[in-house]
């Protein structure tokens, strides 16, 4: 039996050798490249940029932690001396409320701890969210000498006369925690829920008189 030829392609049917080894290549350099960027995000994320507060700001941020009150008192001579003075203790005329802004509680974070560039703090409307960079062990297996990014947000405000302290998530990596990993305590009032035990949840209840979080901006008044 004579065996015919095959016709030949059509016209625009079909890709060449030469074109399905370009299209392979280029979908293998995407590939690779979106996963350098993943690796990048998630396990060499960046450190955070610590936060510097303008002379005019540092002011401010000393004074509400020194309070009204002054530490140094004057000299004989008129300058100041760093030695203490004894005082009779007195509360008259003392603030019980204090503020932080955003930009103050970062760099409090920054200057006083080795958090600088693994922790920021933001503030929102009845929201305080973290992102936390948490180097890990190099001996563990796997991700040993990685950093995980943790993120994490609450609610904290004051309502019916008690405060409200709810936590609406962790995610490490960009990945929610089921609330079963989180002890069931997601989107829980944690005042509401162990307030009325003896503990830090009730203290902290009893002691405050009112709480607002607002966008850059957390107050606090305290109970006599």
């Amino acid at each position: 039996m004579e065996i015919q030829p095959s016709p030949p392609p059509l016209p625009g049917k079909g890709f060449s050798g030469m074109q399905v080894l370009t299209m392979v290549g280029a979908a293998t350099a995407i590939a690779i490249l979106v996963t350098f960027l993943l690796v990048r995000l998630f396990l060499f994320p960046a450190p955070f940029t610590p936060v510097l507060l303008t002379a005019a700001e540092e002011n401010e941020l000393q004074s509400k932690l020194t309070g009204v009150a002054a530490l140094t008192q004057p000299s004989a001579d008129g300058r100041e001396s760093k030695v203490l003075q004894p005082e009779r203790y007195s509360e008259a005329g003392l603030s019980r409320e204090i503020s932080f802004s955003e930009r103050e509680l970062n760099a409090l974070i920054a200057k006083n701890t080795d958090l600088a560039d693994k922790l920021a703090i933001d503030l929102a409307e009845n929201l305080i969210s973290i992102k936390l960079l948490l180097p890990l062990d190099p001996d563990l297996p796997v991700l040993g000498g990685q950093t995980l990014k943790i993120t994490a947000g609450a609610e904290l405000a004051y309502r019916s006369g008690r405060p409200v302290a709810k936590l609406h998530g962790v995610s490490v990596m960009g990945l929610p925690m089921p609330n079963s990993w989180l002890g069931g305590i997601k989107n829980v009032d944690l005042v509401e829920e162990f307030g009325a035990d003896p503990g830090f949840w009730q203290a902290f209840a009893d002691g405050v008189e009112a709480i607002g979080v607002g966008e850059g901006l957390l107050t606090i008044r305290l109970r006599e």
